[in-house]
């Protein structure tokens, strides 16, 4: 028996990302200049086109990955992991934004890709001049 992974719900993603920005349906509606209505429609989008998804994602201030890849796991297990105590209270104070540390890790990334990509030009052109010299 296989077991489908599911597709990511884009709109119940969009829906939770701004519910931890703390920002109401009609705020977000008014940053994309529509109705209220509008925004509830989109949460309840499975899909969301790009050029739509950019925008929604510059309103609520992350990059559109964070939305295609927002898993709620994820921001449970980085809140668990950073509970204060371990008594049979769970406390859920977290010290930081989540999404905050998903920003950082993305734009950790970039810099590393940028990195490599300029150690592979670097060689390319050792490579070009060791041929030239041939």
């Amino acid at each position: 028996m296989s077991t489908a992974i599911k597709p990511k719900h884009i709109g119940r993603n969009i829906s939770r990302i701004r519910e931890l920005r703390d920002m109401k349906q009609e705020a977000l509606a008014i940053a994309l200049g529509v109705s209220q209505q509008s925004i509830s429609n989109l949460e309840g989008s499975e899909n969301v086109d790009d050029e739509k998804l950019n925008r929604v994602a510059e309103a609520l201030g992350v990059p559109a990955e964070v939305i295609k890849n927002f898993s709620e796991e994820a921001v449970f297990n980085i809140i668990g992991n950073t509970a204060e105590n371990s008594s049979s209270v769970v406390s859920f104070g977290c010290t930081f934004n989540p999404l905050d540390k998903l920003l950082e890790t993305f734009e950790e990334n970039k810099k590393l890709y940028q990195q490599l990509i300029q150690a592979e030009k670097e060689k390319v052109a050792l490579l070009e001049k060791l041929l030239d010299k041939k």
